[in-house]
């Protein structure tokens, strides 16, 4: 058994996202690659690291970011999820997760001691998921 800790909810959470990151890179690369100003900057002579630098990151660099804000979205979830299951944080650190499974208990006595948490962890989803749109729609704006 890993047993449970800070380390362990963020190198799961990082293990099981890392796979869709890879392949969010790999695809955009792979999209920028037959645009004309690369074949441009490779006519010139450029160098992979330049054409790398200069002309593929700043093209990614967009899709990336927003991916990264939604993932943060996910990532907050699951570790209330993971808090809720116990298997989150250990007891002494605050966990919304482990707060509503704590509460639950009490659900008829207290709803809001259950209510109060969960609406934390959708509030902070739902603001960090609005704000990834806002940053698209900047970003492409800006792409125009």
């Amino acid at each position: 058994s890993l047993g449970r800790g800070d380390l362990i909810v963020i190198a799961a959470i990082t293990i099981t996202g890392s796979p869709g990151v890879a392949r969010l890179v790999r695809g955009l690369t792979l999209d920028i690659k037959t645009r004309d100003y690369i074949r441009a900057a490779e006519t010139r002579g450029e160098s992979k690291w330049y054409i790398m630098l200069r002309e593929i990151l700043p093209n990614a660099r967009g899709p990336i970011l927003v991916d990264a804000m939604l993932r943060v979205g996910y990532a907050i979830f699951a570790i209330g999820t993971l808090g809720f299951l116990g298997l989150g944080l250990p007891p002494p650190d605050p966990d919304w997760g482990s707060m509503v499974n704590d509460a639950r208990k009490y659900i008829y006595a207290n709803p809001l001691a259950v209510a109060w948490p969960a609406l934390a962890i959708a509030t902070l989803v739902i603001g960090v998921n609005l704000f990834a749109d806002g940053l698209r729609e900047e970003i492409m704006r800006y792409q125009r």
